[in-house]
């Protein structure tokens, strides 16, 4: 019977690791809140070539001996001082003009998280994003800074955040991430404002509370709204899924 254990070892041991060109992988993390009532991506600013003094999503190249998701935590702490934020793999862009210096692959990422969360600073800040497409469909977004203008963002990273968006919008159907945008404590109307701005259109106020209600993930903490010119609304949490 032959020795399949020690044959695979010979082969191994025998193995040329530059037989093949090799391709350099990186990760890209789309981290979108919701600030003054519209959808916000964190960006970086480059500091080097290509692409110098573009803004850019957050990113980095995966260590040798570092998993993707790692690489991401990693990326968010260092450069987004960020952690224990929601993040989930997006999807890899792999064209071959993609990055000018060499062949990267990015394996992309996303995070949600409420504003308090985030730190602005001269080569970090926070930019609206414009979606100039409704649904599910679509590609690129726009990416607007202070004066309102559009942001050309550095290689691919439009389409990356247009398939952040594309995300997001399904899950939002069938997985609770909305909360994830908000604080602790949250009204009804807040919530609803965060699947509306998401979305990108308006909502049936008691069709959208009444789902919510019944989808078994909210508790009422018994606490008011207070100094509102309006009849104050309870505040909620979000209970988690089992």
């Amino acid at each position: 019977m032959p020795d399949l254990k020690n044959d695979e070892q010979i082969f191994l041991d025998r193995y040329s690791a530059e037989a093949f060109a090799k391709p350099s992988v990186t990760v890209d993390v789309v981290i979108l809140t919701i600030k003054e009532k519209k959808l916000c991506a964190l960006l970086s600013k480059r500091q080097d070539y290509p692409f110098k003094d573009y803004w850019s999503l957050i990113g980095g190249f995966v260590g040798i001996a570092e998993s993707l998701d790692d690489a991401a935590k990693r990326v968010l702490a260092e450069k987004g001082n960020l952690a224990g934020v929601y993040l989930e793999q997006l999807y890899t862009f792999g064209d071959v003009q993609r990055d000018p210096r060499m062949r990267i692959i990015s394996v992309s990422y996303y995070a949600l998280t409420n504003i308090d969360a985030l730190k602005e600073s001269e080569s970090v800040k926070l930019f609206e994003v414009s979606v100039p497409w409704e649904g599910e469909t679509g590609g690129s977004v726009d990416v607007l800074n202070q004066e309102g203008a559009k942001e050309n963002l550095a290689f691919d990273h439009e389409a990356i955040l247009g398939m952040a968006i594309k995300r997001i919008r399904g899950k939002l159907e069938y997985v609770p991430i909305g909360f994830e945008l908000l604080p602790e404590r949250f009204t009804l109307r807040e919530l609803q404002e965060v699947h509306e701005i998401i979305l990108g259109k308006t909502l049936n106020k008691d069709a959208f509370r009444r789902k919510v209600l019944a989808s078994g993930v909210l508790e009422a903490t018994g606490d008011f709204e207070i100094g509102k010119g309006f009849r104050p609304a309870e505040y909620f949490k979000f209970l988690g899924i089992n």
